[in-house]
This record gives C-alpha cells, sequence and structure tokens, in this order.
C-alpha cells in the first residue's frame, strides 16, 4: 500500500534541504590572510593580478593607480622597448603588481586604489573581474557606504580596498615582501609553494593555516626572498625593497636597482630611461653610482664601490665604500629580463602535485577570524619569524560567526521536528 506523506512534512523536508545547502555555501566562502596592526607606518607589497582582457601597460597601470615603469621592473620586463607603455598585455597575464601596504582600521590594506565606474558596471564585474578577485563586491559596497549595488552613477569614484601584509619585511628572519595571492581552481598548496620557491610549511605558518587545504579565491600571503635597503627615514625611497628576480626603478626614475641572482644583496645604478637626474658621482672618488674597483695584493683585495644612498629632497645620495676582501668579486650579475609579453604561456609549476590525501578538504577554519568585511579571512596568528608585534596578539580560534549558521540550522531543525511530532 503507498504510503502518504503529509504535505507539512513535504514542505518541512525541502525546507530543511534548502537549509543546510545555504549553510554550506556559507561556510565554502574565500577566505584572505589579514595582518593586524596598530601602528601608520607603510611597507611595500605585491598583489597577484591576472588581467580579464587585453590591456596597455599604461592601463592596467591606471587600474592600480601605480607608475607604469614599476609595473613593468616588478615583473623583470624590459623598459628599453620603444614605447613600451602602450604595449598591449594578453588577456590572462599573471602579473606581480607593486603596491603601498598600509594599516586602516586595525588591519593592513592597501586603500590608495580608485576605480571610476563605466555603463553597465557591477560591483561582482568590478571585483571579480577587473580585479581578478583581489577584492568582493561586499568590501567595496562598505568601503563607499553604497546603500543600493544595483545603482552606480556613472563615472562615480570608488575606493578599491585591496589586500596586502607586511610581516615587518621578513619571513623567519631573512628581508621578505609578501605577494596577495588569489587560489585558482587548478592550485594546490604545494604547487604554490614549487612556484615561488618556499615550503608548504612557510606557507602554512605564514597563513596560520591548519591544514594544507585551499579553495577557489582563498587569498595567501606568498613570502618572496627580497633585497632590502637600508636608507635613512628622511629619504623617499626609504623602505625600498626588491623581489629576488626583479628590478625596482626609484629617484624619479633615475636610479634602478635590482636583485639576485646568486645573493640578496641590493645593485643599484643608473636607469637606462632619458631623463634628468641630479649627480651620481661618489664624491672625493672618480667612480659613478654602480662602479666597483677590485685591486688584488698580497694581503686581499681592496675593493672600492659607489653605492646608492637613497633619494633625499630631490638628490641621489651616493656612498664611498672601500674594504678588503679575501678574494676580489666578480662581474655584477643581473636577473634576466624578458621582453614585453603578447602571449600567456602556462605555467608547468602551478600545480605540479596534488595535495596531500591525508589532508581534509575544504578550508582551515581553526584560523579563521572576524574583519571589517562580509569575507571570512584566515587569520595569521602563526605568522612568520619577525613579524610585526601585533601579529601575536591576534586570535586563533574559530570565529564564532562562522559556525552561526550551522546552529540556526540545528535550532530550527530540532524546533520543526517538535512541533510535527506534537
Amino acid at each position: 500500500m503507498p504510503v502518504t506523506v503529509p504535505a507539512s512534512l513535504s514542505s518541512f523536508s525541502t525546507l530543511f534541504v534548502f537549509l543546510i545547502f545555504a549553510n554550506a555555501v556559507v561556510l565554502v566562502a574565500p577566505k584572505s590572510t589579514i595582518e593586524p596592526c596598530s601602528n601608520s607606518n607603510s611597507c611595500n607589497a605585491l598583489l597577484g593580478y591576472t588581467l580579464y582582457t587585453d590591456l596597455k601597460v599604461s592601463e592596467v597601470a591606471s587600474l592600480f593607480q601605480i607608475d607604469p615603469i614599476s609595473l613593468l621592473t616588478s615583473n623583470a620586463i624590459d623598459i628599453s622597448y620603444p614605447d613600451v607603455e602602450n604595449h598591449i598585455l594578453p588577456s590572462q597575464l599573471f602579473l606581480k603588481v607593486p603596491i603601498t601596504c598600509s594599516c586602516v582600521d586595525g588591519i593592513r590594506k592597501s586603500v590608495s586604489t580608485r576605480y571610476k565606474t563605466r555603463p553597465s558596471d557591477t560591483l561582482s564585474f568590478i571585483s571579480d573581474s577587473i580585479y581578478a578577485g583581489l577584492v568582493s563586491s561586499d568590501q567595496i559596497r562598505e568601503a563607499n557606504s553604497i546603500s543600493d549595488p544595483s545603482v552606480l552613477d556613472v563615472g562615480q569614484n570608488l575606493v578599491v580596498p585591496l589586500p596586502c601584509t607586511c610581516f615587518n619585511g621578513t619571513d623567519n628572519s631573512l628581508p621578505a615582501i609578501y605577494l596577495s595571492y588569489v587560489v585558482k581552481p587548478v592550485d594546490t598548496l604545494a604547487g604554490i609553494a614549487s612556484r615561488y620557491t618556499t615550503t608548504i610549511t612557510d606557507l602554512m605558518n605564514v597563513n596560520a593555516m591548519g591544514s594544507s587545504a585551499i579553495n577557489p579565491g582563498d587569498i595567501i600571503a606568498v613570502p618572496l626572498p627580497a633585497c632590502a635597503s637600508n636608507f635613512p627615514r628622511y629619504a623617499s625611497d626609504n623602505g625600498l625593497i626588491v623581489p629576488n628576480g626583479s628590478y625596482a626603478i626609484t629617484a624619479s626614475h633615475c636610479v634602478q636597482c635590482s636583485c639576485g641572482p646568486g645573493n640578496l644583496k641590493l645593485y643599484c645604478m643608473p636607469a637606462s630611461l632619458a631623463v634628468s637626474c641630479s649627480s651620481m658621482q661618489c664624491r672625493n672618488s672618480n667612480l659613478m653610482l654602480g662602479n666597483v674597483t677590485a685591486q688584488q695584493s698580497s694581503a686581499g683585495c681592496n675593493v672600492s664601490a659607489c653605492g646608492y644612498g637613497g633619494f633625499v629632497n630631490g638628490s641621489i645620495v651616493t656612498m664611498l665604500s672601500t674594504s678588503l676582501q679575501p678574494r676580489c668579486p666578480g662581474v655584477q650579475q643581473f636577473p634576466p629580463l624578458i621582453a614585453p609579453p603578447t602571449t600567456v604561456i602556462k605555467d608547468p609549476t602551478l600545480a605540479p602535485a596534488p595535495a596531500p590525501q591525508s589532508e581534509v578538504a575544504g578550508s582551515p577554519t581553526s584560523s579563521v577570524v572576524p574583519s571589517t568585511s562580509s569575507l571570512p579571512r584566515f587569520n595569521p596568528a602563526g605568522g612568520p619569524a619577525g613579524s610585526a608585534s601585533g601579529v601575536s596578539a591576534a586570535r586563533s580560534l574559530m570565529n564564532p560567526i562562522d559556525i552561526l549558521p550551522a546552529v540556526a540550522t540545528l535550532l530550527l531543525f530540532v524546533k520543526l521536528m517538535i512541533f510535527h511530532s506534537s
């Protein structure tokens, strides 16, 4: 004999399934690492950005309000090419975008980016496509106090808050600059570690992850070995740090600094750009910026070098140093430059290994803390050695907000069960 299910019970079952589904959606929301802060200082940081369409170098730079030459040098792209700022970069090209990371409302973020809305723009399109998932539509809405996200005025200037971390410019007590990387569907933590020459353990420590599982859309902080400067605080380029294998332009396009290969010692020399610059000669010497002389003697090698000391009040500061070294240095090596890209080449190291099978699927929830945005985030309570003191005070427990949907669903289920049994 067929069994008849009461309509009320059927509706209850449908509602329960819907609640479970909605709860699951909430629990897999993307996360990103935040760094608590309590001072007004800033640092250099990088964003991992994937072009949503073909764009000129100058157009990409305009999206983030940065210098086009700085964008090129951060990616070791040769700036000597004619009209390089108008070179068209291909869609889906991955770039490292240099930004200034500040302390805003108690956490590290970049708030210097502005976007001017165009016809047919939506917050979702701006966040997911134009800025490639580096920001959410809710974060843009909150940063601009938008009451109705369905109504955007053409030409409206929007603040675009972007993720970044400083961690005192170190990783395991060595100079480092941090890249905010948006996890792609093909990514594994092992693949990301391999691509950026680090370890799974280091990435987990930096991002306070309970397991190596990651989800598409998560934003993790990736430490990149770097060459740090030691310029005086009053220099306009104080705090300059250059990732290993790349370049930086400074002193009003007059000086180009590089990092690596072979060592993490910053090397600066006159830039190849045709601009008017102050003197780059070291005092009491015939040496120019970047010049090194070496003379072998019975006691060792006498080395004289003209180094860069920062950009102060529009002038290039040079420093003459002399030292006796056991052996003479070799010819200065430079990171290899690439031609302005015209096609996207698939990176074979993007995801070279699957995640360990012993790991539990899903994002680590043991390190989630509340944030000022609508997205849950990884809390770097176990940040790298030498990181800012504010990090150690951050909470590493599960975010109570994250479990509220599950608790509400369970309570509603129990209540409905009692109602239908009575």
